[in-house]
């Protein structure tokens, strides 16, 4: 297997990887060949998976424009995988140019394509970090040298903590950074969840997903709902992303209750 020019020394290429499966999911470049095989065999099993992809950056988007609107103007991005493709920054910087958004993320592709990305962007940054580690995250000092934690703060969980099994405590990672931001901060969830009509699609993709350097822990709504505890679920609570306040131009779009989104505010 070739290593491409771009990929950072010391990067197993022949193991995939859930940030840059999910990058060739919607339609990104920094990818190995590893990383789409595994991704087609994803498909095969489950013919919507892609769907599913792209309904669950659709969240993302909708969720920081609400948050921006709503006066939020720093974001913290944990397992933020490759940004690219309407990431957060995009998204936040759209609405006010003035938002400030790290990036974090374990895969040293992803960092390393974000470095890239984000080098004439003042208001953005991405790290290396583990999101089983929110002490080490928030005591970084380029996640202090960027957000202030005087003010809110969005803490972005999306499509991560299902890579987090109940041993590495998902629940208190959730707990940390929540203590660590302000009154008025908000933790943004979105988690992958069986639905029971396609229970055995779920467990066809979560085996695939064992086969990776990131294994999947799928979580029923309440478990989801669990995570977030000592926060004040904001309407409509914890429902499929495809049902989390959507836009006009989401008429038509087929529910994805495969990925469960939740917003929560700290009080």
């Amino acid at each position: 297997m070739t290593r491409p020019e771009w990929a950072p020394e010391g990067i197993d290429i022949s193991v995939p990887n859930a940030a840059r499966m999910y990058d060739y999911s919607l339609g990104g470049f920094h990818n190995f060949a590893a990383d789409r095989e595994m991704v087609e065999k994803v498909v095969a099993m489950a013919p919507n998976a892609r769907q599913i992809g792209l309904a669950n950056r659709a969240f993302l988007g909708r969720a920081v424009r609400r948050l921006v609107a709503g006066g939020v103007r720093q974001f913290l991005d944990v397992g933020s995988g490759i940004p690219t493709l309407a990431s957060t920054h995009e998204v936040a910087q759209q609405a006010d140019p003035r938002a400030r958004v790290m990036y974090v993320d374990i895969d040293s592709v992803a960092v390393a394509h974000g470095r890239a990305i984000l080098a004439d962007n003042p208001n953005a940054d991405v790290m290396l970090g583990d999101v089983r580690a929110p002490d080490d995250i928030v005591r970084d000092p380029a996640v202090s040298g960027l957000l202030d934690f005087t003010e809110p703060i969005a803490v972005l969980l999306i499509a991560v903590l299902h890579f987090v099994p109940d041993s590495d405590d998902p629940a208190g990672i959730v707990r940390r950074f929540r203590e660590a931001v302000k009154p008025g901060s908000f933790v943004v969830v979105s988690h992958g969840s069986p639905p029971p009509q396609r229970e055995e699609d779920a467990e066809k993709v979560s085996s695939v997903y064992q086969k990776t350097s990131t294994p999947l822990h799928l979580r029923s709504s309440d478990e989801i709902r669990g995570l977030l505890a000592g926060l004040e679920i904001v309407e409509p609570g914890v429902v499929p992303v495809t049902d989390w306040h959507p836009e006009p131009e989401d008429a038509g779009t087929e529910q994805r209750p495969e990925v469960l989104a939740a917003v929560g505010r700290k009080p």
